[in-house]
């Protein structure tokens, strides 16, 4: 059973989840609006991944015996100043999902929650990765600065990003 302080701060961190994708789904909104198909699909996936997020975090809430409590989702921003100001944004935003989930674990350590311990320590090795996948990409965008020739290349490869749906199995 999940106490009072634990469940609310994980419907926190899920409306946080849903936001994130509610971002990144702009963020490819965007992209498209400026002929970036790779980058908006790559925005694409990265939202999607967040929904699976949010749905850990919906299940576990249920699981422990807790109370799923959906809250009003933010809109997000429309429009960024270029590419790489998008993909900036979206490492700090993912910086500060990884000081949320840190948090979480404080929190739930205090408590003597050790399921929800463990539960979210997938969630501290998944903000590793996507602060490098997001980083990397901020890294290229600097490399290529002005040049729409280079930046071609990198929303090339940015469009072969998929989505893979994580396992039913708990990880």
């Amino acid at each position: 059973m999940l106490s009072q302080k634990v469940q609310d701060a994980l419907n926190e961190q899920l409306n946080w989840e849903l936001y994130s994708s509610y971002l990144y789904a702009a963020m490819s909104a965007y992209f498209h609006s400026v002929n970036l198909k790779g980058a908006a699909n790559w925005m694409r996936v990265q939202a999607m991944e967040e929904l699976t997020h949010a749905g850990k975090f919906f299940d576990f809430i249920h699981e422990r015996g807790g109370r799923v409590l959906l809250k009003e989702v933010a809109a997000p921003p429309k429009e960024w100043a270029s590419p790489l100001a998008a993909f900036e944004e979206a490492l700090a935003h993912e910086q500060k999902v990884t000081a949320r989930i840190n948090d979480l674990v404080n929190l739930v350590l205090e408590e003597k929650d050790h399921a929800t311990h463990i539960f979210l320590q997938w969630f501290v090795s998944e903000q590793v990765e996507e602060e490098a996948s997001v980083g990397d990409v901020v890294g290229d965008l600097k490399l290529v600065g002005d040049h729409p020739g280079r930046l071609f290349m990198i929303d090339r490869e940015l469009g072969q990003r998929t989505f893979h749906m994580p396992s039913a199995r708990k990880e």
